[in-house]
């Protein structure tokens, strides 16, 4: 696997902390592995531009770490969704940017992490949706499924949404974001038993995680 796509059932799913525990994890194989967050919105202004902390994230769990405009083409200033900040910020998000930035981080690593925005279905402009772009570099896709009230519904309407679009689901991965969830590991069972593809971990709530120990968590697909 050279790459592969990292979406979540909605927007603070932890899909960051995933793919950086994914990241880790391919590292620990002996392979290199790169971050990719071809958009993100809710950066801040710093003396060598615009920055987004999950991206920066991104790049901490990369190794050889990547420039940072490679690795994040898109850097839009106001925590809105992508077609709302880049209209705002000026900016038309294209295809053609995203692709050579992945390619350029192929060249640089064994795998590429690329780390969606939002849930499967948030567009990235009027005319560019998510799934454009998985298309246009032939990823396989994991799921990070944010483990709380309505996770079921979520995770399987986000799988077959998936599936629809013709993109294979290659495993899902459970983060465990209200640490005050009722009847986790009962909902973990149910998900086990409906979303057709493999789970490759769980990663629990925790006060500081690092993603480097969660590393040992992740059952690479």
């Amino acid at each position: 696997m050279r790459s592969l796509f990292v979406t979540g059932t909605d927007t603070g799913a932890g899909k960051t902390l995933a793919s950086c525990a994914l990241l880790h994890a391919f590292r620990a194989q002996g392979r290199t592995a790169v971050g990719m967050k071809p958009v993100a919105s809710g950066c801040e202004g710093t003396a060598d531009g615009w920055r987004n902390a999950d991206a920066l994230a991104l790049r901490d769990a990369s190794g050889p770490q990547p420039p940072y405009e490679t690795l994040n083409p898109f850097a839009l200033p106001e925590p809105l969704a992508p077609e709302l900040a880049a209209r705002l910020a000026g900016v038309s998000v294209t295809l053609e940017p995203m692709l050579a930035a992945h390619a350029r981080l192929q060249a640089l690593a064994d795998v590429v992490v690329v780390e969606g925005v939002g849930g499967w279905a948030a567009p990235l402009s009027a005319t560019l949706d998510q799934r454009d772009l998985v298309r246009a570099l032939r990823l396989p896709v994991v799921l990070v499924v944010g483990l709380r009230l309505g996770c079921l519904n979520h995770a399987r309407l986000t799988a077959d949404a998936i599936a629809a679009d013709g993109f294979e689901l290659a495993g899902w991965i459970a983060s465990a974001v209200d640490p005050g969830m009722a009847c986790r590991d009962e909902n973990l069972a149910l998900l086990d038993m409906r979303l057709k593809a493999p789970r490759l971990g769980y990663l629990p709530h925790l006060a500081d995680p690092r993603p480097d120990a969660l590393a040992g968590r992740i059952t690479l697909p």
